[in-house]
């Protein structure tokens, strides 16, 4: 969801895109079989990221009207929505060995360092054979900032790393999103498996 900054979905859609296609469809790189949505709204991440990629996708989110929505959004493209999981993601486990990739994105900062270190730990095991996980998300210039008006936790990539680190899971590349303005909080794609 973009809230007030819905003019800059384009450049993040973009961004996504080119980060992704380094890291699928190619030898010794994650297949394009299957994704999963973390976090997924009504799609937007789903319809313009990750349905070009992959044959078939699976949607998460804890709003059961939003994966609703996303049945509308996504259009024709809605039959290749293999499954629609309502849940909060500390309490969803990932099928095991079944993604090629699973993408994360703007979610993160709902779920305490120790709820994010045992999602990743659960998608590492959903994980196929090269597969990787995208984690997508503000990122805080130098350690933690608390939204109180959310309740949402913006870690800086020290933090992020170390709770990376801990799950098993290792860094394969990472990349801040380009051509938001200043004033926003840095965003950064992080690839990892």
């Amino acid at each position: 969801m973009m809230g007030d900054f819905l003019e800059l979905s384009d450049m993040d859609l973009k961004s996504s895109k080119e980060f992704l296609r380094r890291l699928v469809g190619g030898p010794g790189k994650a297949r394009t079989d299957f994704a999963l949505d973390c976090g997924s709204g009504i799609g937007r991440v789903s319809k313009n990221v990750l349905l070009p990629l992959f044959s078939n996708i699976e949607l998460v989110d804890m709003m059961e009207p939003f994966l609703e929505e996303a049945q509308t959004y996504l259009e024709e493209e809605a039959d290749r929505v293999e499954s629609l999981h309502c849940y909060n993601l500390q309490d969803f486990s990932p099928a095991i060995g079944k993604y090629d990739v699973i993408w994360i994105q703007w979610v993160a900062g709902y779920l305490t360092d120790k709820d994010l270190l045992e999602f990743l730990i659960r998608c590492k095991f959903g994980l196929r054979d090269n597969g990787i996980i995208v984690l997508k998300d503000n990122v805080a210039r130098e350690g933690c900032i608390l939204d109180i008006s959310d309740s949402s936790i913006t870690r800086d990539l020290h933090i992020l790393h170390s709770i990376i680190e801990k799950s098993g899971l290792r860094v394969l590349c990472e990349e801040k999103q380009e051509g938001f303005p200043e004033f926003c909080i840095p965003v950064w794609m992080i690839a990892m498996h």
